[in-house]
């Protein structure tokens, strides 16, 4: 993975002042945007790492633009839920949509029936990734990625992984480590981070990719073991823990990432202006710390670099998803 630099409002028509208002509100001109409170569509449940990054850069807009970016939560259905709310909303730039692997790219190639095209969202602006830990209960038979690899060709379809849901990116990140290692262990799919650690530190699984804010403090109270970080390079965060491709599964790397998109259609001085603001946050020393704090690593880039970026990780995604039967 190649990373770059740095209820939308419903306005209810009863009577024909309600709709002349409506009207009015839409037809205002982009140049003046934004002049009432704008959405950020969060497609994962509150607490998760997309939301506290998303709650982030609300509060980072919304001093810059002297109006409220608010988050609203709807998770679900891999993140599809959410996506579907912010490509059915005006393009208006009142709505927008913290999109991710799932919602931009692997749910193309997971999902029956998806009821959104992702190709049509408009990108506006990478915003951050956020390293993953692989990491194994204390008391597994094992303590490192070699140690590992080894009793899983030993014990074919013996060790299992949990995911927070099915094509999610520690779902990915799970199948791309068995193809590339050439290993066979068994997909345990949970609702959430919140259920796959407690399974983790009972045994009910052997391993799970977490994001590296929350696998940190289990690591350091010594209940869960890191085996590796899913990235090309060692977090800041962590420089003890090597990295998976590091450790002889050369060329691994893939991480959970976050960036801002749009209905299609929203206008480009909307996006432009977006796009603008984002990267302007990603050069705030005290944006980048609270950032950072929570173990992402800032993206940026103009337009052009998102769309070239999801031009990368499609036809990778979609072969890792084909070659491990995941496909609809």
């Amino acid at each position: 993975m190649q990373f770059p630099l740095k209820t939308s409002l419903k306005y209810l028509a009863v009577t024909l002042v309600g709709a002349h208002l409506s009207a009015g509100m839409a037809n205002e001109p982009a140049d003046n945007w934004p002049t009432r409170p704008v959405k950020i569509v969060v497609p994962f449940s509150a607490g998760s790492a997309t939301d506290l990054i998303s709650r982030q850069l609300a509060n980072h807009l919304s001093a810059r633009f002297k109006q409220s970016f608010i988050v609203d939560n709807k998770p679900g259905g891999s993140a599809s839920i959410g996506s579907v709310a912010v490509a059915n909303a005006p393009a208006d730039g009142y709505t927008l949509l913290m999109s991710g692997p799932a919602s931009m790219v692997t749910n193309k190639f997971t999902l029956k029936n998806l009821s959104y095209n992702p190709d049509t969202f408009e990108k506006v602006a990478l915003v951050a990734y956020t390293p993953n830990v692989l990491l194994t209960n204390k008391d597994q038979p094992f303590k490192t990625l070699d140690e590992m690899i080894k009793y899983a060709k030993a014990h074919p379809g013996q060790l299992t992984y949990a995911s927070f849901g099915a094509g999610t990116t520690s779902h990915i990140a799970g199948e791309m480590l068995k193809q590339m290692a050439g290993v066979d262990i068994l997909h345990i799919p949970y609702k959430g981070a919140g259920d796959a650690i407690p399974a983790l530190l009972a045994g009910h699984v052997s391993m799970y990719f977490d994001t590296i804010m929350t696998a940190l403090p289990q690591v350091n109270a010594g209940k869960l073991v890191a085996l590796g970080m899913s990235t090309d390079k060692r977090s800041d965060m962590a420089k003890d823990i090597p990295t998976i491709a590091e450790q002889k599964i050369t060329g691994y790397n893939i991480a959970p990432w976050y960036g801002i998109a749009a209905p299609s259609g929203t206008p480009k001085v909307i996006v432009n202006k977006l796009n603008v603001a984002i990267n302007d946050a990603l050069k705030n020393a005290e944006f980048n710390k609270k950032l950072q704090d929570t173990g992402a690593e800032p993206m940026g880039g103009s337009v052009q670099d998102f769309e070239q970026f999801i031009a990368k990780e499609t036809p990778r995604t979609e072969a890792i998803v084909k070659a491990s039967g995941m496909t609809k």
